[in-house]
């Protein structure tokens, strides 16, 4: 089999475009053919050689979803249905050992040392095709479904159903968001899917329409704040000057962790699903920040198979504006665009359409 794939071959230079041999499907591989590639930003981070993770050549795309193309044996997915030739897929990004302490005594797979990422450890998706390993978690979509906006399932949907799953939010609790990029919008419908009362977005000047696109996802506010005395403002008024129970920062600035820390009401939780590669330390006042308040600074590392249904039952529920979160399709060989788009920001959503 031919695949044609994006490959990135140096750092900061355009990927190439190469074709590939790929092997025949053994041993309970799959092989599926890429529909839709999600352009996120930690391909930006890699191409630019930020994540440690990276070894050269690799073909990015960690998020996908593809069409069954040839199933070796008796496949089935994670509702139980057998798959065939021609069923529309998605897949957990990561695959683990599943027999390590993480994975099987703590339960928390996504800890996993030994886990593998189709596109940050494994070549991904920026391809026509891809071989899926045997030990890969699958799920069927429904026929004739967009398969660009589920894309966002794979990975800043799962990640965001993590973080707030990690909040343990109460009904009614005020929840807060830095960012109003994908993980912030996913975040968004995560809150409110669990109860909370209101939720607040926060950008920065230039977010209008990624801002815009939060209060049709159901934000209560959306503000472009320019600093950070303004974006506590906004967080007092908007919580009565008590702090919302759940600060979420999904932008990855080391600076915008430490906003959110004085953001955070006491008892609240602050969670950081943003930083995805080494950006340095923050000053934290122990005593005032977190002792004093009771609160808790969560981590947020990638997600596991659990937080992937989550996110492809909500993205189907057809409770949000689904397909308003591509903002711009490309060509397999417009992939070095596509990373320039979104590094720009200028994209909300990218996603390549290798066919």
């Amino acid at each position: 089999m031919q695949a044609r794939v994006a490959s990135l071959t140096q750092f900061n230079h355009p990927l190439s475009i190469e074709e590939r041999e790929l092997p025949p499907p053994s041993n309970g591989e799959v092989l599926v053919e890429i529909l839709a590639a999600g352009v996120c930003g930690s391909d930006v981070h890699m191409w630019r050689g930020k994540d440690p993770r990276t070894r050269l050549p690799l073909v990015l795309g960690h998020e996908g979803v593809g069409r069954v193309v040839a199933p070796v044996g008796r496949k089935h997915d994670l509702r139980g249905s057998q798959l065939a030739t021609g069923d529309v897929i998605i897949w957990d990004r990561g695959t683990t050992c599943g027999q390590c302490y993480f994975c099987a005594v703590k339960k928390k797979p996504y800890l996993c040392p030994h886990r593998q990422v189709y596109g940050i450890v494994r070549d991904g998706c920026y391809s026509t095709h891809l071989l899926l390993l045997p030990r890969t978690r699958l799920l069927r979509l429904p026929e004739g479904a967009d398969p660009a906006p589920l894309v966002v399932a794979a990975c800043s949907g799962a990640t965001a159903a993590h973080a707030v799953a990690a909040c343990q939010l109460e009904i009614g609790d005020r929840v807060v968001i830095l960012g109003p990029g994908p993980v912030g919008v996913m975040t968004l419908c995560f809150a409110l899917a669990r109860g909370a009362k209101k939720v607040l977005v926060l950008g920065r000047p230039g977010d209008e329409e990624r801002l815009a696109l939060c209060r049709r996802f159901g934000a209560a506010e959306a503000l472009a704040v320019s600093c950070a005395e303004e974006a506590a403002q906004g967080v007092m008024e908007f919580t009565n000057d008590h702090g919302a129970e759940a600060v979420i920062e999904c932008t990855g600035s080391p600076q915008a962790v430490q906003e959110a820390l004085l953001m955070t009401a006491p008892g609240g939780v602050c969670s950081a699903p943003g930083v995805a590669v080494p950006v340095g330390e923050i000053g934290v006042r122990i005593y005032e920040d977190i002792v004093r308040k009771n609160v808790r600074l969560q981590g947020i590392w990638v997600s596991d198979t659990s937080h992937l249904h989550q996110a492809v039952s909500l993205l189907l529920s057809r409770r949000w504006p689904l397909e308003e979160l591509v903002s711009h399709r490309f060509r397999l060989e417009e992939a070095t665009l596509a990373l320039e788009t979104v590094e720009k920001r200028q994209a909300f959503k990218a996603v390549l359409m290798p066919h």
